[in-house]
């Protein structure tokens, strides 16, 4: 008999942090409302996702239109991997060329069918890898949700 719970999916409200690493600047949106969530157990998997930025300042930040393809980019990613409440947006980091977008996943089987598409048909308008694990004690979100523990 498997457990059953009752999911709200929390309205995503955001926080930024900004800090340095090597030199350059980083910069976290992230989806506070998650910080006291439950049950976190039914998105017990943990999806990172790092995408190679193409045009970047000298600091390793977007240009504004590399900025808008990659604002276009994690729409594209977000619209199918939360459809049907399967994950939830939990951060997004810029840092050195690279953005890595977090979500908490549900089904990881959809998530990595929706991902491995993309990547088998070559339809990457960014080259991208992602890791897909299972979490769940959240020790993955741990570090993003700390600083919104009440």
């Amino acid at each position: 008999m498997s457990e059953e719970f009752n999911v709200v999916i929390p309205k995503e409200v955001f926080a930024a942090l900004q800090w340095e690493d090597d030199g350059k600047p980083a910069i976290c949106a992230v989806n506070q409302s998650l910080a006291n969530f439950e049950p976190k157990i039914v998105f017990s998997y943990h999806l990172s996702i790092l995408t190679e930025l193409s045009d970047v300042n000298d600091n390793g930040m977007p240009t504004s239109a590399e900025h808008e393809l990659f604002r276009q980019i994690n729409a594209h990613f977000d619209e199918n991997l939360k459809a049907d409440g399967n994950a939830l947006f939990l951060a997004r980091i810029i840092w050195n060329g690279t953005c890595e977008l977090i979500y908490r996943v549900y089904n990881p089987e959809i998530a990595n069918t929706f991902l491995m598409d993309i990547v088998e048909n070559d339809k990457q308008v960014r080259p991208f890898s992602f890791k897909l694990e299972q979490d769940r004690d959240w020790e993955l979100a741990e570090w993003f949700l700390q600083h919104w523990q009440k």
